[in-house]
């Protein structure tokens, strides 16, 4: 083996183990979706809050409310149809930095839910 390629293999394990492309992704994306003047001070004080969240051990506070969730959802249901398709929850769970590009979600053929897409988005914003 290349010691190039190790070290390149012990760095994607080593962010891996820490999470770290999830949070930039997070963070990317929260960025891109609220939009705040300063960006670098709003990017240190979402930091200093999961800081200061797993000091005292209290929940890390999501910045997409319900409301943020369903209006993400009826962007990609303009029609209201009531449900939006697979393709577009995955890619709307690789945007918000919920899902990697080869995780393997299960596509069950019927429609995602509003419901559904909160639960999920819920879910995994608690997992990180």
């Amino acid at each position: 083996m290349e010691p190039g390629s190790s070290r390149e293999s012990q760095a994607r394990q080593y962010l891996e183990k820490h999470r770290i492309p999830e949070l930039l992704n997070y963070l990317t994306s929260v960025l891109l979706f609220f939009r705040p003047e300063k960006p670098r001070e709003y990017l240190i004080t979402i930091l200093e809050r999961l800081r200061i969240a797993k000091v005292t051990g209290v929940a890390f506070p999501f910045f997409m409310d319900n409301s943020n969730i369903v209006a993400m959802f009826e962007m990609m249901d303009p029609s209201k149809r009531g449900t939006i398709s697979f393709m577009q929850f995955k890619e709307a769970l690789q945007t918000l930095g919920l899902c990697t590009v080869d995780e393997d979600l299960k596509d069950d053929g019927r429609g995602i839910s509003l419901d559904k897409f909160r639960d999920e988005v819920n879910k995994r914003t608690q997992e990180i």
